[in-house]
């Protein structure tokens, strides 16, 4: 019967010496007839848009199948299905789940955003040594991917050089000056540089040492 149905909606029609393949899903009227002959106590619309469960719910009750028994379930939720009733369960955690390599399910949005954030706009890397007063005794050596090449760009590293160190040497002397902070300090210092020239947010990579 099912199959006999669905050939209705994806029979092949000859007109005009040509042959036309219409729809693989079953129309408005093969559904009705679908419910005519099984009569089914509970209904569950499947495959599709919400807009086609929804109005496939409502061409079940239409035939009478009351809408408590006519279930339009999401992602999430759940049906318990017994011998002779039926009812709604949960919700239940559902969602995406990210393939990435041989790691499934385990990628957070940061990471997400921070791979946008590489594919728009690039990389800034900065390295530099420093004291245990927060001094620069090394540095800073600044490498970038996706960004500028630095080889055509040295004048403008140098000048983000020049302008990381500054930030550094106007620091409050009584403020603390462990690697975080200084990190923190050239990590806003080379946003704030390159949004001004570039109007871009490359992600900012602070490499700091202590000796």
């Amino acid at each position: 019967m099912i199959n006999a149905l669905y050939r209705l909606g994806a029979e092949v029609l000859y007109e005009d010496n040509a042959f036309v393949h219409v729809s693989g899903h079953a129309s408005q009227e093969d559904l009705t007839l679908m419910f005519n002959l099984t009569r089914p106590r509970y209904f569950i619309p499947v495959h599709g848009e919400y807009r086609h469960l929804l109005a496939h719910a409502r061409l079940a009750e239409s035939v009478g199948i009351g809408p408590d028994r006519v279930f339009l379930i999401e992602d999430g939720m759940g049906v318990e299905v017994s011998k002779t009733t039926a009812r709604l369960v949960g919700p239940f955690p559902a969602g995406r789940v990210l393939v990435d390599g041989k790691s499934i399910g385990d990628i957070g949005a940061v990471v997400l955003r921070d791979r946008q954030l590489l594919s728009e706009d690039g990389l800034v890397a900065v390295s530099l040594a420093v004291d245990r007063e927060g001094a620069v005794v090394a540095g800073p050596e600044i490498a970038s991917r996706g960004f500028v090449y630095v080889k055509e760009n040295e004048p403008l590293l140098e000048e983000l050089k020049k302008a990381v160190l500054a930030a550094l040497a106007e620091r409050d002397p009584e403020a603390p000056s462990d690697r975080e902070q200084v990190g923190a300090t050239v990590r806003s210092t080379v946003r704030h540089f390159v949004n001004q020239r570039f109007r871009r947010k490359p992600v900012v990579l602070p490499i700091i040492l202590e000796v």
